[in-house]
């Protein structure tokens, strides 16, 4: 049996609800189960009451979209084992969630200028279940509309591209504001979860890590589908100076993922979630 620990849901950006997903966990022998959806916890305890009922043990966890302000990029921040609805995760993360969701209707509002026939309306169809319109969802719109052809790709760029590397800005490109990495690790372990960092070779985030650590960091993702093979090695040699768990996880976003993937084809092992929940034990001792 296998662990997949990065999953997403219909919960943020992926199409598939818990059941479709646990059904994917069945037919791909996945044991057990992160649902790391994007800034919440919403669905979690759901999650796993109907995992225990489907044979598998889903784990509670986030993704949070955070920001590294000292070299200008983005830093995602896994947490497992936390605590579903706890405070310190709702105070972080409930300003993200609302901010993206005010953003994409203004991308949305800036398209329709722009020619392009798509309706809020849609985008709210096909976001239902969760905590609001992500990217994903505008771009399954333009598809529907004969805009595009695929979630990422050219027209992605066209629209949403951030402008790097000397190209032009996305017609509907608005930055968001995210929150400080350091307080991510801090809130997810406030939760009594372990945080670790998400796929540190897509955003360049090597050189953080020292400041993670000091701020709590327990782990980092070593496999992961956007990662080479220097990557991993960078992210191992880490992970043995720091004392970090090694993770990997697929990045589960169904069909509205960067890459297509299988659910559970990087895992590392079940151990893996015997490490991690080892060192929540640890840190729930060091508390009291």
């Amino acid at each position: 049996m296998k662990a997949e620990l990065h999953c997403h849901t219909n919960v943020s950006d992926c199409p598939l609800s818990i059941d479709e997903v646990l059904n994917l966990a069945i037919a791909n022998e996945v044991s057990h189960l992160a649902i790391t959806n994007h800034d919440t916890t919403k669905g979690l305890q759901e999650a796993i009451d109907r995992g225990k009922r489907y044979g598998v043990e889903v784990i509670p966890g986030i993704e949070i979209s955070a920001f590294d302000f000292d070299r200008a990029r983005r830093v995602h921040i896994l947490g497992y084992f936390i605590e579903p609805g706890h405070k310190a995760i709702e105070t972080l993360c409930q300003p993200i969630i609302e901010r993206r969701h005010k953003l994409s209707f203004e991308m949305v509002q800036r398209l329709i200028s722009a020619g392009y026939s798509i309706t809020w309306e849609r985008c709210l169809e096909l976001s239902e279940g969760g905590t609001g319109v992500y990217k994903q969802h505008i771009m399954e719109a333009l598809i529907e509309t004969g805009y595009a052809d695929s979630i990422y790709g050219s027209q992605y760029k066209k629209l949403f591209g951030r402008g790097q590397n000397g190209e032009s800005k996305g017609v509907a490109f608005i930055p968001m504001e995210y929150v400080d990495a350091r307080l991510a690790v801090e809130a997810i372990l406030e939760a009594g979860g372990v945080p670790v960092l998400a796929h540190p070779g897509q955003y360049g985030n090597f050189e953080k890590v020292p400041e993670l650590v000091e701020a709590g960091l327990q782990g980092i993702e070593v496999w992961h589908p956007l990662h080479n093979e220097q990557h991993e090695e960078m992210a191992r040699k880490l992970a043995i100076q720091y004392g970090l768990t090694m993770t990997g996880g697929s990045d589960f976003h169904g069909t509205y993922g960067e890459k297509p993937v299988v659910l559970g084809c990087m895992s590392p092992g079940v151990e893996r979630v015997h490490e991690l929940a080892a060192r929540r034990q640890r840190l729930k001792s060091q508390r009291l």
